[in-house]
Order: C-alpha cells, then sequence, then structure tokens
C-alpha cells in the first residue's frame, strides 16, 4: 500500500467525513484512520457490498460483517472535474474523480479522487491503489482513501 501520511491532497475548509449518527459507517471511518478499507461481507450469502447498510442487499439478512480487503482495483469509469463542487475547491482544479471497480471484493464499487497530475491521461480498466490521507490535525480527526495508478514497478 502507498501513501503518505503527511501528504494532504485535498485543501483545508471542506466538511469533515464523519460517520452518521446511528454508527452505520463507523467501521469504515475507524478503518481508513487505521490505514486500512473495510468494506461488509454477509457471511449467510457471502454477498459484498459498499456502501454500507443493516441489511445483505441480497439476502437481507441483517447485521453483515466488515472485512479488511486490499485497497486495490481498477478504474471503472472516471470524469475529469473543471468546476468545483465547494468554494474550498475554488483553486484546486480540475481533478480527476474514478469509480473504483475491487475485483476481489464481489466487484463493489468505490467512488474517489485520482492522485497526481489532474491533466494525466487516464484509461478506463487502468490498476489503481489507495493512498490513505491522514488528518489527525483536525477536530475530530479523519483520513481519506485517494486513488493513485499503479505504476509497473507496484505491480506484482
Amino acid at each position: 500500500m502507498s501513501g503518505n501520511a503527511n501528504a494532504h491532497y485535498l485543501p483545508s475548509g471542506l466538511p469533515i467525513p464523519v460517520a452518521e449518527p446511528d454508527g452505520l459507517s463507523a467501521p469504515y471511518w475507524d478503518g481508513l484512520r487505521q490505514g486500512r478499507l473495510m468494506v461488509q461481507h454477509c457471511t449467510h450469502c457471502r454477498t459484498w457490498q459498499f456502501g454500507p447498510e443493516w441489511i445483505c442487499h441480497r439476502c437481507h439478512a441483517f447485521d453483515p460483517a466488515w472485512i479488511d480487503i486490499e485497497p486495490r482495483g481498477r478504474i471503472y469509469s472516471w470524469e475529469r472535474v473543471w468546476h468545483p463542487s465547494h468554494a474550498a475547491l475554488k483553486s484546486h482544479g480540475p481533478y480527476i474523480a474514478v469509480l473504483v471497480e475491487l475485483p476481489h471484493a464481489g466487484g463493489i464499487r468505490m467512488v474517489g479522487n485520482l492522485l497526481g497530475d489532474p491533466r494525466q491521461p487516464v484509461a478506463i480498466g487502468a490498476e489503481v491503489e489507495g493512498a490513505f490521507e491522514h488528518h489527525p490535525e483536525s477536530n475530530p480527526p479523519y483520513s481519506l482513501l485517494q486513488w493513485q495508478l499503479r505504476s509497473e514497478r507496484n505491480a506484482p
């Protein structure tokens, strides 16, 4: 896994991501703070799912388990964003939003930012790996999962 714990990709001033008051996504956010990617997996029918839910999307069993998975996947879709979605991003564009498919976790997909040059070429199917961006100075502290292209030297 790559990532520089001291590097901040996103500017300050954005809302701090926190779990819902009912705690549904708390294992996901807690995992990120520990440098781990946690997703739900049903112990009854073995279905993977993301975003978090209290029940399995497939068999409707309650309380799917949270499993630590490797933050690696492939770009399923992407968009180069030129217009800021928040005032704090006004001078921080363009940026690349990616939809990453995780084949080893049932093909679930997650949205995130692609690190690097915002004008870099991007290809559907390109392999990416997670980079954890930690913000221990925030109140409350939080971490984000960013994505970066896997270089050939990092490939297995």
